[in-house]
C-alpha cells in the first residue's frame, strides 16, 4: 500500500505509540509469573496451559484496548473514570487499584530479593531495599528520556526469555503431546483452581492496564484512525506475543524440572536453583538466577510507575516516588522479616491480582464502547462482546474461589 504525504506523516507521528507494550510487557513476566507457572508445571505438568494461552489472548485484547484508550481521548482510564464517574465512585476503584498496587510490589520485591540472594547471597531483607533503590534509578531514568527508558525494559524483557528458554533446553524432559494435551481446557480440583486464577491474575495484570493507557495518551489525538490501530495492534502483538511464548516457556520448565526430580521439587523457586544447578549444571542455574533478577527489577519500577498513574488519575493528586516506593515497599518488607514462605507469597499475590481484572476490564469495556469518549477509535461491537465476556468468566472465577478453597 503506498501513502499519500499525509499519511506518511501521520505513520512518522504514530512511531512514538510503539514501545510502550513492552513496558507493560514486564508485568507479564514478572516474579509471580515465574513462581505460578513454574508451580504448575511442577505440579499440574502442562494441565494448565490453556489457562496461559487464553490469558494471554485476553492480555493482547486487553492492552491493545487500554493504548487505543490513551490514543484516542489523550487521557489514562484513571483520568476518565476521575472526570466522568462520581467521585465515591472514583474513590473506590483508587483503593482497589491501590490494592492490586501492593499485591504486585509485594510479588516484585520478593522476586527481585530472591534473584539477589541466589546470585550474590545477600539475606532476604536487605536484597529488598536494593530492590527498592534500583526501581527509583530506573524511574529516574524514564525522566531523562522516555526511550531509554522503554529500551532498557526491551533488553529485561529479552534477558528474561533468553534465561527461561536456556534452562528449557538444558532441563529437558519436555513433553510435545503434553504441550498439546495442555491446551484442552481442565483443571483437577482446588489446588489447580487456585493456580490458574493465579496464572490469570499474573497474566492479565490491572496495573497494566492503567499504566498503558497512561503511556500512549501523550500522542495526542489520531488523524488516520487505520494507521493508530495497525501500530497499536503491531505493538501489543509484538510484546505480549513474546510475552505469552514466555510464560509457556515457564510452564515446559517447571514441568521438566519436576519430572527430571522424581516430583521432588514442587516449584519452590529457592529450591529451583539448587535443582537446576544439580541437574542441569552451574550455567542453568546462573540463567534461573539472572532471569528472575532483571523479572523483580525492571518489574518493580513498572509498578511504582503504574501506581502514581493510579493515584494522580484517580484522585488528581501526587505522591512523590521516592515516597510512594517507601509507603509499599511495607508490606513486602514486614512479610519478608516475618520469614513468609517466598513462593506462596508470590503465588497469593497473583490471585489477589486475579480479583483486580473484572474491576479494569469492564471499565475499559464502559469507555471504549462509548463514540463520544473514542471518536473513530471506539469499539467495534464484536471486540466490546468479547471483552466483556472475558471479564464475565474471570469475574465468575474469582467469586467461585472461595468456596473451592472451603470444600
Amino acid at each position: 500500500m503506498t501513502l499519500t504525504a499525509p499519511a506518511r506523516a501521520g505513520a512518522a507521528r504514530l512511531t512514538p505509540m510503539l514501545g510502550p507494550a513492552a513496558v507493560a510487557a514486564i508485568a507479564y513476566v514478572d516474579p509471580g509469573n515465574v513462581a505460578t507457572n513454574l508451580t504448575a508445571g511442577a505440579t499440574s505438568g502442562y494441565l494448565l496451559v490453556w489457562v496461559v494461552v487464553a490469558a494471554s489472548l485476553v492480555a493482547v485484547l486487553v492492552q491493545f484496548q487500554a493504548a487505543k484508550l490513551g490514543a484516542a481521548t489523550g487521557r489514562s482510564l484513571p483520568e476518565l473514570c476521575r472526570e466522568r464517574l462520581p467521585r465515591w465512585t472514583t474513590w473506590v476503584l483508587w483503593a482497589q487499584a491501590e490494592l492490586v498496587v501492593l499485591a504486585t510490589d509485594l510479588a516484585e520485591f520478593v522476586g527481585a530479593a530472591i534473584g539477589l540472594r541466589l546470585l550474590f547471597g545477600l539475606p532476604i531483607a536487605p536484597a529488598a531495599l536494593v530492590t527498592a533503590a534500583v526501581s527509583m534509578v530506573l524511574l529516574e531514568l524514564r525522566r531523562r528520556g522516555r526511550r531509554r527508558f522503554e529500551l532498557l525494559t526491551v533488553a529485561a524483557l529479552l534477558l528474561v526469555g533468553a534465561g527461561v528458554l536456556y534452562d528449557v533446553v538444558a532441563v529437558g524432559h519436555q513433553s510435545a503431546a503434553g504441550l498439546a494435551g495442555g491446551l484442552v481446557p481442565c483443571l483437577d480440583g482446588p489446588a489447580t483452581a487456585v493456580l490458574a486464577m493465579g496464572i490469570v491474575g499474573a497474566t492479565v495484570m490491572p496495573h497494566a492496564i492503567y499504566l498503558h493507557s497512561a503511556l500512549t495518551r501523550r500522542t495526542g489525538p489520531a488523524r488516520h484512525p487505520g494507521l493508530v490501530r495497525r501500530a497499536l495492534r503491531l505493538d501489543c502483538g509484538v510484546a505480549l506475543g513474546g510475552a505469552a511464548v514466555v510464560n509457556l516457556a515457564m510452564i515446559a520448565l517447571g514441568a521438566g524440572l519436576g519430572a527430571r526430580t522424581g516430583g521432588g521439587w514442587t516449584g519452590d523457586i529457592l529450591a529451583a536453583h539448587a535443582e537446576l544447578a544439580a541437574r542441569a549444571g552451574g550455567a542453568a542455574a546462573l540463567a534461573f538466577s539472572v532471569a528472575l533478577l532483571a523479572s523483580g527489577l525492571s518489574s518493580s519500577g513498572i509498578g511504582t510507575l503504574a501506581g502514581d498513574f493510579v493515584m494522580q488519575g484517580f484522585l488528581g493528586r501526587r505522591v512523590p516516588s521516592r515516597v510512594r516506593r517507601l509507603v509499599t515497599m511495607v508490606p513486602a518488607m514486614v512479610a519478608l522479616l516475618a520469614g513468609a514462605p517466598l513462593t506462596g507469597l508470590l503465588v497469593v499475590s497473583q490471585v489477589v491480582l486475579s480479583l483486580g481484572v473484572p474491576v479494569a476490564l469492564f471499565l475499559l469495556v464502559y469507555f471504549c464502547r462509548d463514540r463520544s469518549v473514542m471518536g473513530a477509535l471506539v469499539n467495534a461491537v464484536a471486540t466490546t462482546r468479547m471483552a466483556a465476556g472475558a471479564g464475565l468468566v474471570v469475574a465468575a472465577a474469582g467469586l467461585a474461589l472461595p468456596v473451592l478453597l472451603l470444600r
